[in-house]
């Protein structure tokens, strides 16, 4: 499903095991999503977002960034021409945010009340 471009989510059972190497002791998964390569990874202590790179994919960049760190965000969501739903997040000390796009597998209003969850709280 992922090579054909649609998001969607992931188990957190199943990232908390695929992703439990760069999870702290007692750290939970709470909700993960698949962009096509790229994974978001929300637990109970930080937003970890998983960059796939090049051609193979077997470059990996992760992102660790605590929920405290974050300013604001916003949502776009998709449109009659355009698809795709849009994330973006600013972090203290950065003018430009974090961008990711959510195809139409995944409910972007969902993804924003787990964000919000986790930045208000």
């Amino acid at each position: 499903m992922a090579l054909f471009g649609n998001a969607h989510t992931v188990n957190p059972a199943k990232a908390q095991q695929d992703y439990a190497r760069l999870l702290g002791h007692g750290e939970q998964v709470h909700a993960a999503f698949l962009l096509i390569r790229d994974t978001i990874l929300f637990t109970d202590r930080r937003l970890i977002l998983i960059d796939k790179q090049g051609i193979t994919g077997k470059k990996v960049e992760y992102h660790s960034v605590p929920y405290r760190s974050i300013t604001h965000f916003s949502v776009e969501t998709a449109g009659h021409f355009d698809l795709d739903a849009e994330l973006k997040i600013w972090l203290s000390g950065t003018h430009e945010p974090i961008e990711k796009t959510f195809t139409k597998g995944v409910d972007i209003y969902e993804v924003q009340a787990i964000l919000t969850q986790f930045v208000a709280g």
